[in-house]
């Protein structure tokens, strides 16, 4: 039986999750699938910082829109924080802020004050971070010698777990709401124990729905673009967005969908948002409830094959 080739747009269209190596920025990551996958339209959900490893997830195609639906999703980290002295980037890539000091911390200790930053805080972001001052990032300002005026940023920490004490180094495992700076936690501790403390190295290894299991070295993603394999690295499409039920939709109902007409959906009255697929792979579309059973496309994300490939004409 021979290969059918999908056209670009449908194969080209998905959720990939890389496994982030230290070194490298979000951006360069982004640079490297654009090249391994000759696909100009690829994104991140969500910013690693250059030291940190693991789970991120990148969108192609049509599904780079999907960035939107995924701004406040938890997170889950791995790492360790170092004490006896803090930094100016809050992490061991920067410099020393004052002397080494002597260290004398156990883990009832650490796990008391641990506990002081589970819920919801006031938390003050890294000077050397991408938080935007009059639309410039922090971290340009702060690499200029220019004064980073930070706010502090209401952030949750649903869990913090110190999980062993080795020395002047604490391992934990926490999970967190978006926009929270694990570099900030490690700094407060240090400052709230009078001995000064960064974060030494930091593994996301869950970010919403996708997990670390999940995660591709780049050099996997490279040798799958070669050899024709990349169904294997992609997110089946149906696994997205889990807290909105999936609608197959008959030739109709898609027509009018990726048309922009409203559709009537009397199984899912309940739902705020449904994942329009055509087939078992193709996601189309995310549909929003506009009253009872009516829903209109919020995106579209797929458009009709026959009038794509004939505007190619």
């Amino acid at each position: 039986m021979p290969t059918i080739k999908l056209p670009d747009y449908l194969t080209l269209n998905g959720v990939l999750i890389v496994d982030k190596p230290s070194g490298l920025t979000s951006h360069d990551v982004v640079n490297r699938v654009r090249r391994i996958l000759h696909q100009p339209s690829v994104g991140h959900l969500g910013t690693l910082d250059p030291l940190a490893t693991g789970v991120l997830p990148l969108v192609t195609g049509n599904l780079t829109r999907l960035a939107q639906f995924y701004l406040a999703s938890e997170k889950v980290y791995e790492g360790v924080i170092r004490f006896g002295f803090a930094t100016d980037t809050y992490d061991s890539e920067g410099e020393a802020v004052g002397p080494v000091q002597a260290v004398n911390v156990s883990l009832e200790g650490l796990r008391r004050l641990a506990a002081h930053f589970v819920g919801v805080i006031d938390q003050m972001p890294p000077p050397f971070s991408a938080k935007k001052i009059h639309g410039v990032p922090a971290y340009k300002l702060s690499r200029q010698h220019k004064e980073v005026a930070l706010k502090p940023a209401q952030v949750e920490i649903k869990e913090f777990d110190i999980l062993e004490v080795n020395h002047d180094r604490a391992s934990f495992r926490a999970r967190v709401a978006s926009g929270t700076y694990m570099r900030s936690v490690a700094h407060d501790m240090g400052k709230h124990l009078g001995c000064g403390a960064h974060l030494h190295a930091l593994r996301r290894t869950a970010m919403g729905e996708f997990q670390e299991r999940e995660a591709h070295p780049l050099e996997d993603l490279e040798a799958a673009s070669k050899s024709g394999q990349m169904d294997e690295i992609f997110i089946h499409p149906r696994r997205l967005l889990p807290q909105f039920p999936c609608v197959t939709a008959s030739d109709e109902i898609s027509a009018r969908i990726r048309s922009g007409r409203p559709i009537n959906l009397p199984d899912f009255s309940q739902a705020k948002q449904v994942k329009v697929f055509v087939g078992q792979r193709e996601l189309i579309a995310i549909a929003t409830r506009v009253a009872g059973t009516l829903f209109h496309a919020k995106i579209v994300l797929a458009p009709d094959p026959a009038q794509q490939l004939a505007s190619k004409k």
